[in-house]
């Protein structure tokens, strides 16, 4: 009895509070549920923004989403992918797991404060920027962007690109005894770019510190001293070469610790007096190929451009006086002739932000005129080679000397270099040089875009069929570690 009594009890409740539910629903106004939908609509779509982001900023490592590929067959999204083989001029490398405070919490803080450096918005995409959609034929935006090699890339990415290209590359090895090369992944150019305005040295300088004691615990790099271990970094060398001696312009001591002397360091630009152990590598322009048809048919469409124009000059005064001299001069030059486009880039305005009109100025000229500015080096320059426009230079510490492991060993088949003699009269001494020599230079210029881009990450090397930047520094890297352990044998 007493059962059934509870069972009763138990029915009238159920029946009780669904039957008061419904009626709560139908006493409530349609107009009383509309606030509350939009809240809920709101926070929806608040959360799909921030997975969004979270996926372009963040994308799943190579390994993730292969076993992801395997298991979601989108095939009109996916490049079938071809076996992919190491070089046999790369020597097998190993990738240390470090903290990731060194590297991918950079990135995170970085995201979180856009307005700290101006590289802070664009490390998107592993490094790549935003992309610039210029596949008008692609069937949506989605496949636009899944299938563009232009993309909006910062020059200071270089070193996350870097990473971004070794992680599945068919030299990586997981077993650090196979090892030849030794990567470390510090971003150390993002680290940089954050703590310029640190004011206390011991702080500006403890990441880089940090770094070089967890090496030198590491049995791989005491082996050699770290010989056979190397560093890519985004920014020029100085800013990792504080000195006691010299000017506090912010920089670290990165390039300076013991630890990292005997290290092998690619940076976007080398100390040209001491930089024994440093290498320049390009800096990243807009295009990242994911074949080699993208390249033949970027190459192609440069062949066929008519260029109107003798030269072009993209940048700004600057604040070095030296050089604001040798600039103003160029920009005066540049508006008194009408076989000249400038782009004149000044911190109010944009201009020198938007990749389409800097390509298009350059594509437009057969000569791009490439200054120092506020140090040797120039992103610019790469800009010139993708745009098919041979590089002015005027000092050979901007490229002739920065750069070898990229150019032709003789400099005047691809760019010009203007002495101080003939810097007041650029237009007179670049229209003197012969017609055919200018299209044999162009061809040359060309023929160097594969070697000076960063292909995509997701790039299959099979399906490049060429050397990018990082393939051509992996090779140079290993002919370097070899000899050093011929040398060290001979010792013996």
């Amino acid at each position: 009895m007493a059962s059934t009594a509870k069972d009763k009890e138990k029915s009238s409740l159920c029946f009780f509070s669904s039957s008061s539910i419904s009626s709560f629903y139908r006493e409530i106004k349609p107009s009383s549920l509309l606030p509350r939908i939009r809240f809920v609509v709101f926070v929806l779509l608040c959360y799909v923004l921030w997975l969004r982001l979270l996926f372009f900023s963040f994308p799943l490592d190579s390994s993730y989403s292969a076993a992801a590929g395997h298991r979601h067959h989108h095939h009109h999204h996916q490049l079938s992918r071809s076996p992919e083989t190491c070089d046999p001029d790369i020597a097998p490398f190993y990738i240390h797991t470090i903290h990731p405070r060194f590297n991918a919490a950079l990135v995170r803080r970085c995201l979180s404060r856009l307005a700290c450096c101006d590289v802070c918005p664009h490390v998107g995409h592993l490094g790549l920027g935003r992309p610039l959609l210029r596949l008008p034929d692609a069937a949506d935006a989605a496949d636009a962007v899944r299938g563009t090699a232009w993309y909006a890339t910062h020059p200071s990415t270089a070193e996350m690109l870097f990473h971004a290209r070794v992680q599945r590359h068919p030299c990586r090895t997981m077993v650090p005894e196979a090892a030849v090369l030794f990567y470390v992944p510090f971003y150390a150019g993002l680290h940089a770019a954050a703590n310029f305005r640190q004011a206390n040295h011991t702080r500006r300088d403890a990441l880089a510190v940090d770094l070089a004691a967890h090496l030198s615990s590491l049995p791989s790099f005491r082996r050699r001293a770290g010989r056979d271990h190397f560093l890519a970094v985004g920014r020029a060398s100085w800013d990792f070469m504080r000195s006691p001696a010299g000017s506090d312009l912010g920089a670290n001591r990165l390039l300076l610790l013991p630890e990292v002397a005997n290290m092998t360091v690619l940076t976007v630009e080398r100390h040209p007096w001491e930089g024994h152990n440093q290498f320049g590598i390009p800096y990243p322009s807009y295009f990242h190929p994911r074949t080699a048809a993208d390249v033949a048919e970027w190459q192609a469409e440069l062949r066929r451009l008519g260029r109107n124009h003798l030269f072009a000059f993209v940048g700004g005064v600057g604040s070095d006086s030296e050089n604001a001299d040798t600039r103003t001069s160029i920009l005066n030059q540049c508006r008194m002739s009408d076989r000249c486009l400038a782009v004149e880039c000044k911190p109010d305005r944009h201009n020198c932000d938007d990749p389409d009109l800097i390509m298009d100025v350059m594509r437009r000229a057969d000569f791009c005129l490439q200054p120092p500015g506020e140090s040797f080096t120039r992103r610019s320059t790469f800009d010139s080679v993708l745009a098919g426009c041979i590089p002015v230079f005027f000092s050979g510490h901007t490229a002739h000397t920065q750069y070898r492991w990229y150019l032709p060993s003789r400099p005047g088949d691809w760019s010009v270099m203007l002495e101080p003699s003939q810097q007041n009269q650029i237009e007179d001494e670049l229209a003197r040089i012969p017609r055919a020599e200018v299209g044999r230079m162009r061809e040359v210029v060309i023929g160097l875009i594969p070697r000076m881009t960063y292909a995509h990450p997701n790039a299959n090397r099979s399906q490049l069929g060429f050397r990018d930047a990082v393939d051509v520094a992996l090779v140079e890297l290993t002919r370097r570690v070899r000899s050093i352990r011929n040398i060290e044998t001979n010792d013996r």
